[in-house]
């Protein structure tokens, strides 16, 4: 322990961690990021959700180059790049049938992670009871239904807030587990009822799945300290974004962990002296999946426009996305609160064939504008927003490699944002594919 603190100490001055984070309400193309900035760092690494997040990305795989596809939802993005590891944080939450299901197609598709996946033995886990409570919340819930995935996330994160949960590293002594878990599923069926469930088959199934589980189980805070001392670098995937958050985002709307800058401390142990960037990826629109009000949105043929042409249906659940205006109110608040220090720009094709585009600039209600996004969601139902109109390029940038390439009219949005925001635009995605992403200089 006296050589690690050691070695800690003389690397405390290095910032090597490198944070996305998504700025909208999430599916922002964190993952083609990750992926192409994992080329250059030693571990990817996941701080909280769990596989309720969906990251698409398409790379060319084998010798023969062949376009693949890989949906990723658990496990780091960055593992598409073979020679980086990928860690599942202590603030994730797992549900074990799925990781190996992910895990296994992955490996189906040519992916090897042989040696290279690690999840956090205080990860807390998500269980079948979970995703059938989170069903029966949302019947509970009525016309109020938050639109969750059902894949049990906010149920097992309540069971962790209230001391209830199970670790990982309770699958590894059988008896004990068995014992808690049979009094966590009672307390369910008090709570909601005696839904259909078998509670001694499951305790049998995980007792194989622990078994399998077992060489993928790290202590995370000692393996990424003992990483960092070493000076590897580390790049940290967020989950879902910061309009999801459960302390900043549009509450109850939201997901149950904190997707912010703070999150990252938070799921992973590592301190913020640590953390050299953060980018913010923001998709050229705005989309969101599920209720809440959403000021921007475009029940028209602007909001089938983007939803078409970006093919905007869930990674995760298929569903199709609703779609509206960029909306510099929601991030100037993303921005205050996790200190971006770029951003990443995505799907800026998509708006292509439009011959002006539209940015939130000001919420107004009775004609005064608001300072700042309202925590009260009647009174975002009610505002009125502002919006500046911008030209179009009418043309398509897909093929363009080089920021000086874009059209006069493209320039001119992305500086629209940059000056807004204060924040330089650093990277610029015009396609799905890895190569589809410019890389923009900065000062």
């Amino acid at each position: 322990m006296s050589e690690l603190n050691v070695s800690l100490g003389h690397s405390a001055s290095k910032k090597i961690v490198t944070v996305v984070l998504g700025t909208q309400w999430g599916d922002e193309g964190k993952g083609k990021l990750v992926d192409i900035l994992s080329a250059e760092i030693d571990i990817c690494a996941r701080c909280a959700g769990g596989n309720n997040a969906g990251h698409t990305i398409v790379v060319p795989m084998g010798p023969e180059k062949v376009e693949t596809t890989f949906a990723f939802h658990l496990l780091p993005s960055g593992l598409i790049n073979p020679k980086c590891t990928g860690v599942i944080g202590s603030g994730v939450v797992i549900h074990v049938p799925s990781f190996f299901a992910e895990l296994d197609q992955l490996q189906a598709q040519g992916l090897d992670c042989t040696n290279r996946l690690f999840i956090s033995d205080r990860a807390h886990l998500v269980f079948d009871f979970h995703q059938i409570v989170d069903g029966l919340k949302e019947v509970e819930l009525g016309g109020s239904s938050i639109g969750t995935t059902k894949k049990g996330i906010g149920p097992a994160y309540s069971s962790k807030a209230s001391r209830s949960g199970l670790r990982v590293h309770h699958l590894f002594d059988h008896d004990t587990f068995a014992s808690k878990f049979r009094r966590v599923v009672e307390g369910r069926f008090k709570r909601y009822g005696h839904f259909e469930y078998d509670t001694e088959g499951e305790i049998d199934r995980y007792k194989a799945l622990a078994e399998r589980l077992k060489p993928y189980v790290i202590d995370s805070v000692v393996y990424l300290h003992d990483a960092l001392a070493s000076g590897k670098k580390i790049l940290v995937e967020g989950a879902n974004a910061l309009m999801l958050d459960i302390d900043f985002g549009t509450y109850p709307f939201v997901t149950s962990s904190s997707t912010t800058i703070g999150g990252v401390c938070i799921g992973l142990g590592i301190p913020p002296k640590m953390i050299d960037k953060s980018i913010g990826v923001v998709k050229a629109y705005t989309t969101r999946v599920g209720g809440g009000p959403f000021p921007t949105e475009q029940l028209n043929e602007i909001g089938v426009h983007l939803q078409e042409v970006g093919a905007e249906y869930g990674t995760t659940t298929g569903r199709r996305r609703r779609c509206g205006w960029l909306d510099l109110v929601v991030l100037k608040h993303s921005t205050l609160i996790n200190g971006y220090d770029t951003f990443n720009l995505t799907k800026l094709d998509v708006l292509d064939d439009l011959s002006e585009i539209k940015v939130a600039v000001k919420y107004l209600v009775d004609g005064k504008e608001l300072h700042g996004f309202p925590a009260d969601l009647d009174i975002l139902e009610k505002v009125e927003v502002s919006y500046v109109t911008l030209p179009g390029w009418q043309t398509s940038i897909a093929s363009t490699r080089s920021y000086e390439e874009l059209p006069e009219n493209c320039k001119k949005y992305i500086s629209f944002i940059e000056t807004y925001l204060k924040v330089p635009i650093e990277w610029i995605g015009v396609g799905p594919r890895r190569e589809s992403m410019i890389k923009k200089a900065i000062s």
